[in-house]
């Protein structure tokens, strides 16, 4: 019998590299849904549709994620980062497994040193209180479930921090970025290609498995580094770009002007996910080069094409002169 996974909010990032992979596991019947198929706030329906279908995995990719604007939107942020999440798992339970992704952001950030899944929680945003709600929401609910903490994330597909790097050192000579909070940039690809590989391995190992990880790329670094790094990368493959690193500068997260408040530090301990699952995380400038390299080729590149016309930015926003194919990471 083939075993049935749904991928919740489907439309997603996540959802939508996920469902990339599926071709690659024809062992599995994939379901997806999205706000349009199953209102994941709406506790009956969840119910009934776990009645109507057997399912033996969740994949569960929706979240609310703008946490600026979640300072003022505090309601729906919890009805979908902390209700939905104990819906699915209250429907799950007995049933089904889930697998959930939470965030860096359940952390203060004061710690010296990586966290690990062990560390007390103590978010400072709307957003970090509602995702821990909902990992909390899993633990109460009992199901069987392996939550993911992930952090910095980024996809060619959407907007994104190195995005917003090449797009203002487009218009502008010099600019600020923050050099005061620290992380690790995990790339998308990175993060749905992990998450099948520990579901596989959930599935074929004799161990329980079930849990808390942390689940991000290898390495550290800060959003001024990692500003410099995207912009001497892009430049370094032919970018035609106004500003150059050196006109970059450097300060504090208390002049971002941004609503939420960040974890100073989002360093996150991988050693527990690669102890079970047997996969180290590649460094972050592993998948940062991937996707400088595909909005540079976009127009020859192998890789998955954009989604839309307007995502395209190698091609379309910019003057670019790519280099040869060889220079792909």
């Amino acid at each position: 019998m083939q075993l049935s996974i749904l991928i919740t909010g489907a439309n997603g990032q996540l959802g939508c590299e996920l469902q990339q992979l599926i071709p690659l596991y024809p062992q599995f019947r994939f379901f997806s849904t999205d706000i349009d198929t199953l209102d994941l706030c709406d506790k009956d329906a969840v119910e009934s549709f776990f009645d109507k279908n057997r399912m033996d995995y969740i994949i569960n990719c929706a979240a609310y994620t703008a946490v600026d604007k979640a300072e003022d939107d505090a309601n729906l942020c919890y009805r979908i980062n902390c209700e939905t999440v104990q819906n699915l798992a209250e429907a799950a339970r007995g049933k089904a497994k889930i697998i959930h992704i939470s965030t860096d952001y359940v952390f203060d950030g004061l710690k010296d040193g990586w966290y690990t899944e062990d560390d007390p929680t103590a978010p400072l945003n709307v957003y970090g209180r509602t995702k821990l709600a909902g990992d909390q929401a899993i633990k109460a609910a009992g199901c069987r479930h392996l939550v993911f903490r992930t952090s910095w994330l980024f996809c060619s597909q959407s907007s994104n921090f190195p995005r917003s790097i090449l797009e203002q050192a487009h218009r502008e000579e010099s600019f600020d970025v923050t050099d005061d909070q620290f992380g690790c940039p995990t790339g998308m690809e990175f993060l749905a290609s992990a998450t099948a590989l520990a579901l596989h391995q959930a599935l074929t190992s004799e161990k329980d498995l079930s849990g808390l990880y942390n689940l991000a790329a290898s390495g550290e670094t800060n959003w001024y580094n990692y500003a410099l790094y995207v912009v001497k990368k892009a430049l370094h493959l032919g970018w035609k770009l106004k500003a150059r690193p050196e006109n970059i500068r450097p300060v504090p997260a208390t002049e971002s002007g941004r609503a939420a408040r960040r974890p100073a530090n989002s360093r996150l301990s991988t050693a527990r996910f690669t102890a079970a699952f047997g996969l180290t995380p590649p460094t972050w400038t592993y998948h940062v080069d991937r996707l400088i390299w595909f909005w540079t080729h976009q127009k020859t590149t192998n890789l998955r094409p954009a989604a839309r016309p307007d995502k395209v930015i190698g091609q379309r926003f910019f003057a670019v002169t790519p280099r040869s194919r060889s220079d792909r990471p």
